[in-house]
């Protein structure tokens, strides 16, 4: 097999460029669902609806990409993580135009829910699933920075938004976001590839020498995983989590706003979120490793009661930056 089969042209082991991918696919996925804070108010007004009723678009969407990520998987083993992610990212750009395109709310749950729900459903598993397999020693600095790009893209999209609806209006600003999601996230995608031995090579560049047999995966089955009581209670634990950390997501941003914190500051809080999550993606990841998972998950989930704890109180922006970094 040629040295170009087993890597690629600029002599760099191919499983960094799925990295990159996956960054790309975590970057544009996350960040484009995370602008919707920024458009909130533009769609309470159009549309005459409450906070309420506007922020259930979010909602529906996060379920969804949550929720098949136990489909996701099994598709990706079956027909390649490009192709789930490719189609996700395209997902999510129709689904994002045909927001900006929407007459009246319901047209917007349809779009945006189902569109960014199933398009980050279909992709975030199977995009980060392909960097697991091309990474054995170095797995978690790989996947570290493949996630990575949920941080950074919740900290770059949002302001991109804010800035898009001020030139564009929230209609034109979704169409563009429909766009950089389409052509970036998949584009990117697109290096997406399931199996280092098509390449010639094991895990981490290693060579595949004649005659040896590969490696297999250790562990149990999925349907052994998923009815062990330890997979049960981290699941609902994660679930149960889930309901105050994504409420900020959609909220801070016009709380901030309705105590007098300009839009164009009150972005940046979703910003901070970004920092403090790409940061914590590295740091907590070797704290885990020193103190043990489940030590470090109780941790994280005390951290988080504390953290909207210091929401209640909090009514200026430098007060809400200090809560949105705890949160991080």
């Amino acid at each position: 097999m040629s040295h170009e089969a087993t890597w690629s042209r600029t002599g760099i082991f191919y499983g960094w460029f799925v990295v990159a991918a996956a960054f790309a696919v975590t970057f544009v996925g996350f960040g484009c669902a995370y602008t919707f804070s920024a458009f909130l108010e533009s769609l309470q007004r159009d549309f005459g609806a409450s906070r309420g009723s506007v922020s259930l678009v979010f909602s529906l969407a996060g379920f969804l990409y949550f929720a098949l990520g136990i489909v996701s998987g099994p598709l990706a083993d079956r027909y390649g993580s490009r192709r789930l992610a490719l189609a996700g990212m395209l997902l999510i750009g129709l689904g994002l135009a045909a927001a900006g395109a929407a007459r009246n709310l319901v047209e917007v749950y349809a779009a945006y829910g189902l569109g960014v729900g199933l398009g980050i459903g279909f992709a975030y598993v199977p995009a980060v699933g392909a960097v697991q397999r091309w990474f054995v020693r170095r797995r978690g600095f790989a996947s570290g920075l493949a996630v990575s790009g949920i941080g950074v893209g919740t900290l770059v999209m949002p302001p991109l938004a804010t800035l898009l609806i001020e030139a564009l209006g929230w209609r034109g600003a979704y169409l563009a976001l429909g766009a950089i999601a389409a052509i970036v996230g998949g584009g990117m995608a697109l290096l997406l590839e399931n199996d280092p031995r098509a390449r010639g090579l094991n895990p981490d560049g290693d060579p595949v020498l004649p005659g040896a047999i590969p490696a297999q995966a250790q562990g149990a089955t999925v349907s052994e995983a998923i009815r062990s009581p330890h997979f049960v209670a981290l699941y609902a634990a994660c679930l149960i989590c889930s309901f105050g950390l994504f409420v900020p997501f959609v909220h801070l941003v016009p709380y901030a706003g309705d105590h007098g914190v300009a839009a164009s500051s009150a972005v940046l809080l979703l910003g901070v979120i970004g920092i403090g999550s790409t940061a914590g993606r590295f740091f907590l990841g070797g704290l885990a490793d020193r103190i043990g998972r489940q030590t470090a998950l109780l941790l994280l989930f005390i951290g988080m009661a504390g953290a909207l704890a210091i929401w209640l109180v909090s009514t200026n922006f430098w007060q809400l930056a200090g809560f949105a970094s705890s949160m991080a």
